[in-house]
């Protein structure tokens, strides 16, 4: 099965590239050009050339660090992108370190300097509004500016070490199958197995992660206890003024409001049991009692003795493109330009990295996505999913950089949204009770992973972090708390708990942000709002959808929420009608079940 490469040349040629290093001195020069002038940064004129020096180098560092990762990412193993993925991370915070004085100054200054600032025909300087607003939000959990400087300075060699330690850990590692043959594979070759419909291996390759898993545990655990650990006294020190709590930062960085986080977790702790039923409904269809730790994730077992079908990557990116076609003709078009450019990677390589993503190069604002195909529906989805994000950069590349940093709670608007129209142009497509089943199977596995699996991430880190605040805990605790949360979002839909999860899952060792979790759910339910408007708007919807996406780099979460659905993020309501519509669709599956 042939699935596309990357074409990287629109940044640089390779690894080797000699304007590489040219940009690297330019980002060196503006560095030292923000030295120059920072005891003068009380004039808004030198502020102003300030912001635009920073926004600069940002640009240039960013996309090396992007071609870098890009490198990384196909190849675990490669000591030419490791290498780069270094120099960029010290420059960054060399980066930051110098304009950490600039920084200090808009977030203690008054309003009328800040008025100043933004008077500047520049929009990398004048489109700063919002930015500087949060910032200043911030401004009694500020250390000096030295102290900002020796943090930044530290995290590269520190806290960002750690990530980058589990990346190269997963990266090589090598799992034994217990299929009896004892075959080796990489990690995410493994991990991809628990995927698609090879049910046979699905087992196996759990149980060789998890004995991959068991085996590098100290590490895993000292990654853990080291990120988590830096963060809680960061935060300790922080607390001059005001209390830092450990959900702070990531509430500040998701651009959400705790009385909407609360409401959105007692939402779907309340409705847990919609969860179960999508998992207990699953197992019905396996021939099971209950689900299986290695199975919650597979494709829909056959219910004739028809092979399941399996997707080239072409056939793909023509159902992803006529759904999309049915939003607007611009959107398919932006299907094209993707596959046309080189800007899909998706060919199995070995050392290859996990899970699937999307990028972009800020230098030409080209958006980029990485996946490992392997024919099944889930991947197909997968696909329309990273799609949705680079749908969501390419709406924005006109605007100033500053204004297109959207945060993961919004992030996944688009993302799901493009899973949504890909899930309901192939129901239009079925002919029969059983194809309508596989369609609908998907919106089943959707429900059991964020309605279930991503609370249980959030409550694992939310109760690792407050026991963390007292000590570091073992593997084996870590164990114990991850099989007891998992049994309470669970219940009686699945077998036995996955008490590695906290190591196999990378999302919980990103050294850059934490609580890497709920953003999804809160993706999930809100794009299920943005996308009920489809029907209604008609051929309005493409152009306010788009205005939407455009917003979200510029307003708070519930500013969006409140200019373009008119509902209130704080109050249960709005997530429950959310989660309304996924019971209908549940409920329609069961309804087609019980036909049989």
């Amino acid at each position: 099965m042939t699935a596309p490469s990357w074409n990287l040349s629109i940044a640089y040629q390779d690894l080797n590239d000699q304007k590489i290093d040219q940009d690297i001195e330019l980002i060196k020069q503006c560095i030292h050009a923000l030295g120059m002038h920072v005891d003068n940064r009380e004039s808004p004129s030198v502020t102003q050339n300030a912001i635009q020096t920073s926004e600069a180098a940002g640009k240039l560092l960013a996309t090396i660090n992007t071609f870098a990762q890009c490198h990384a990412s196909i190849d675990a193993t490669s000591s030419e992108a490791k290498s780069l993925i270094g120099r960029v991370a010290k420059l960054n915070s060399e980066l930051s370190q110098a304009f950490a004085p600039y920084e200090n100054t808009l977030t203690i200054a008054p309003d009328s300097f800040i008025a100043d600032v933004l008077d500047h025909p520049s929009s990398d300087v004048s489109g700063q509004a919002f930015q500087i607003e949060c910032a200043r939000k911030l401004a009694a959990t500020k250390l000096s500016v030295a102290e900002e400087q020796l943090l930044t300075a530290m995290q590269v060699d520190g806290r960002d070490a750690w990530g980058r330690l589990y990346d190269n850990i997963t990266g090589s590692l090598q799992v034994t199958l217990e299929d009896g043959q004892g075959t080796k594979v990489g990690f995410s070759h493994a991990a991809s197995l628990l995927y698609g419909t090879d049910f046979a291996s699905q087992e196996p390759a759990w149980r060789g992660i998890q004995a991959a898993m068991k085996d590098n545990q100290e590490s895993f655990a000292a990654i853990l206890n080291a990120l988590a650990g830096w963060r809680i006294t960061e935060y300790q020190k922080r607390s001059k003024l005001t209390d830092v709590h450990f959900l702070d930062p990531s509430l500040h960085e998701s651009r959400i409001e705790s009385a909407s986080l609360e409401a959105m977790m007692s939402a779907a702790k309340s409705n847990r049991g919609l969860g179960q039923k999508a998992g207990q409904l699953m197992a019905r269809v396996h021939g099971l009692q209950q689900m299986r730790p290695w199975n919650h994730m597979a494709g829909m077992p056959s219910l004739t003795d028809a092979e399941p079908t399996v997707y080239g990557f072409d056939e793909a990116i023509e159902i992803i493109h006529a759904a999309f076609a049915q939003v607007d003709e611009e959107m398919a078009d932006f299907v094209n330009t993707m596959v046309e450019n080189g800007w899909i990677d998706a060919q199995p390589t070995e050392n290859r990295r996990l899970g699937a993503y999307c990028t972009k190069f800020a230098a030409t604002r080209s958006p980029l996505v990485f996946m490992t195909w392997g024919g099944s529906r889930s991947d197909l989805l997968t696909l329309a999913h990273e799609l949705g994000h680079a749908f969501h950069n390419w709406v924005m590349r006109d605007m100033p950089l500053c204004q297109t940093r959207y945060p993961m709670t919004l992030a996944e608007t688009a993302s799901i949204f493009a899973e949504n129209v890909v899930r309901d142009y192939l129901l239009e497509q079925v002919t029969s009770r059983e194809e309508k089943l596989e369609m609908l199977w998907e919106e089943l596995t959707a429900c059991y992973a964020l309605m279930v699996n991503i609370p249980v991430r959030f409550e694992f880190e939310k109760a690792f972090y407050t026991a963390r605040s007292e000590g570091e805990l073992s593997a084996s605790e870590l164990c114990e708390l991850m099989s007891s949360t998992w049994q309470d979002w669970y219940g009686e839909s699945m077998s036995e708990p996955d008490p590695y999860f906290w190591a196999s899952k990378l999302h919980f060792s990103i050294s850059e942000v934490s609580f890497y979790n709920y953003p999804y759910l809160f993706g999930y339910l809100f794009s299920g709002g943005v996308y009920a408007q489809r029907e209604r708007k008609g051929d309005q919807f493409y152009s306010d959808y788009v205005s939407l996406l455009r917003d979200t780099g510029s307003m708070m979460a519930e500013e969006v929420v409140e200019k373009h659905l008119g509902m209130d993020l704080t109050q249960a309501d709005f997530w429950q009608q959310s989660i309304d519509r996924v019971k209908t669709k549940i409920d329609e599956f069961e309804s087609l079940l019980d036909q049989n």
